[in-house]
């Protein structure tokens, strides 16, 4: 019974230390991946079997199109170049705390000629230098579990998104079905970690990808948080086996 207890509680200290392990990584999220940017889209394709680009472009067809869109943790653009092909935006504004990663989406975003039509603005999620009610539309794909604090950054997004206005967010999730949910958990603990060190050089990077999933509250516990920020009519599309979820809400 002692022993029973003495793990109970070996476990309970190390799922704390985990959690205060991925919030200091997180103090210092733009560095990290500022240093994978290099690499970053290529292992995404590489590792998803290329369906991340699917789960953008299935995400996104409900928003109805819009003048103004903020595109939170915009990254290297592959979010912003999806709504910008399906006509969802006039204009996209995005914002992440990676120079290094928003600098490939530049050369992405004027590859294709879209350059006059997205804003690349440096700043943190959590304190965003928009006015009150500037956007009709705010999305964010795999950013929010990165965000320092994931509550302030979804009150940041209410507080720019106008009355009437849509949010998507698209993120990680895990899987019902106890056999994906053993391989899912196998690939995002040994395989992604392995891979991404072999390709970036940069494995703690990619061990923090790992625990920020496995921490992130999906589903309806995620729904909490966005009805805790104000928003309603909140939607959850798992995508994949839940492997991936879609969330779409609404302000009032």
């Amino acid at each position: 019974m002692n022993n029973k207890r003495q793990h109970t509680s070996q476990k309970s200290r190390h799922v704390v230390e985990g959690k205060q392990h991925i919030s200091e990584e997180k103090q210092h999220i733009g560095q990290l991946f500022d240093r994978i940017a290099g690499t970053y889209d290529g292992l995404n394709h590489v590792l998803s079997l290329n369906i991340d680009k699917r789960w953008r472009r299935k995400a996104i067809q409900p928003i109805r199109p819009c003048g103004q869109l903020l595109d939170v943790a915009i990254g290297t653009a592959d979010l912003t170049i999806e709504l910008l092909r399906q006509g969802k935006a006039e204009h996209v504004t995005g914002i992440d705390l990676s120079r290094n990663m928003m600098a490939i989406g530049q050369e992405k975003v004027a590859k294709l000629g879209y350059q006059s039509k997205v804003t690349f603005d440096y700043g943190s999620a959590q304190q965003m230098p928009y006015a009150d009610e500037s956007f009709e539309a705010v999305t964010c794909a795999y950013g929010v579990r990165n965000f320092a604090n994931m509550d302030e950054g979804l009150s940041e997004m209410y507080r720019v998104l106008r009355p009437g206005g849509e949010l998507m967010i698209l993120e990680f999730s895990y899987p019902t079905n106890p056999l994906i949910r053993w391989g899912y958990d196998l690939y995002f603990t040994h395989i992604l970690p392995f891979v991404g060190n072999l390709f970036s050089r940069d494995r703690s990077a990619y061990n923090y990808l790992n625990r920020s999933v496995k921490n992130f509250p999906y589903g309806e516990a995620f729904a909490g948080h966005l009805r805790a920020a104000g928003f309603a009519d909140i939607q959850i599309k798992p995508l994949t086996f839940g492997i991936t979820t879609v969330y779409y809400a609404r302000k009032d």
